[in-house]
């Protein structure tokens, strides 16, 4: 589905979040390859499940014709540098839920661009009448569970040692739903 863009403006960065378009597919390759190469706290490293140029055409064009799909792009001087993504399905007895996702490249946190992708996101799904969305998170990423829980999402499930990071370590993940 196709939103209206919005302009944010916060501490002096503006940057616009709207629905993706086919011309963004090569940028969008590129980034995603990147945020995935400058945080932990997504399931990929920098490589791994790579979408290319022709795939994101793809998705793009099958989420702008989809009622359960939404995917923005946040662009800084026409520049992607965060996306974020709800995908749901047709399935009878999932059709009523979506997940979310987000990515913003390290340089651009603390702007408000992943709070503005939930934001937009959780408007689209509540006027959609989407009833839930869900979202995985790791435990340890305090911030963003704040986030999620300051726009209605609950901790459903906890799935433990879940995520072995380059530390070596085993991380827990949050499974978390928003009604509506």
């Amino acid at each position: 589905m196709i939103v209206n863009s919005k302009e944010y403006e916060v501490r002096n960065l503006h940057y616009i979040v709207r629905s993706a378009r086919s011309k963004d597919a090569q940028a969008l390759s590129e980034l995603r390859l990147q945020i995935d190469g400058e945080t932990e706290n997504l399931d990929r490293v920098k490589g791994e499940a790579y979408i290319d140029e022709e795939r994101f055409k793809d998705i793009i064009k099958n989420d702008s014709e989809s009622l359960n799909n939404i995917f923005l792009v946040a662009e800084v001087n026409g520049t992607l540098v965060g996306f974020s993504r709800c995908e749901g399905n047709e399935l009878t007895r999932s059709s009523h839920r979506v997940e979310f996702g987000v990515g913003v490249l390290k340089d651009y946190w603390g702007y408000g661009i992943g709070k503005n992708f939930l934001k937009e996101s959780v408007s689209w799904a509540d006027a959609n009448k989407i009833k839930k969305i869900t979202l995985n998170v790791l435990a340890t990423n305090e911030k963003a569970i704040t986030l999620y829980k300051n726009y209605g999402f609950k901790v459903e499930g906890l799935l433990l040692k879940d995520k072995l990071l380059s530390d070596g370590n085993y991380y827990n993940t949050l499974l978390m739903g928003r009604l509506n």
